[in-house]
């Protein structure tokens, strides 16, 4: 039997070509891809401690999907100092 602190659903990577549930993030304007990103942002904690392996792989598929979109359309986004390496050595005066 195992321990309490050992995994017994241990999550697995979503197959590269798995098509996640929802409409294609390519598909979404402005609007849309922006609330789905905020929408898997905020229930990413949950899925994490408390989905499936399944349910944790293809929260990871689609956010990855979403991610990626919005990176191809915004490649110059603003980048904030304090969340690049030489923002964090900085802060920590390292």
């Amino acid at each position: 039997m195992p321990s309490h602190d050992t995994p017994t659903d241990v999550p697995r990577p979503a197959p590269a070509q798995a098509a996640t549930p929802g409409v294609p993030p390519a598909r979404l304007d402005e609007q849309q891809l922006l609330r789905e990103l905020e929408t898997i942002h905020r229930t990413r904690h949950d899925t994490l401690l408390h989905g499936s392996s399944d349910a944790l792989a293809t929260h990871n598929a689609r956010m990855a999907e979403l991610e990626g979109e919005y990176l191809r359309r915004h490649p110059r986004r603003w980048v904030a100092s304090g969340r690049t390496r030489s923002g964090a050595r900085a802060r920590t005066g390292s």
